[in-house]
């Protein structure tokens, strides 16, 4: 289990400036819905978004905490 405040103080550490939302989908705090808007993924498509997300994630991952992850990627634009 990770709470909303440490999964968001890892995607800040790569993307700073990213407003996150994130949305608990089973209750157990492992299946998560995560919504990241950044700058950082101007000009990048959608699996380089990805990537950039899963990479922040990488220590809750390997180590259990999530368990299943649903991603959106979005600029500030909203593209």
């Amino acid at each position: 289990m990770i709470s909303t405040d440490v999964l968001t103080s890892y995607i800040r550490k790569a993307m700073p400036d990213a407003s996150v939302t994130v949305t608990d989908r089973t209750g157990t705090m492992d299946h998560l819905m995560v919504r990241v808007v950044s700058d950082a993924f101007k000009g990048k498509n959608l699996l380089d978004r990805h990537r950039m997300i899963y990479q922040s994630l990488d220590e809750p991952m390997k180590d259990g905490r999530i368990h299943a992850l649903e991603l959106k990627a979005e600029t500030p634009e909203g593209s």
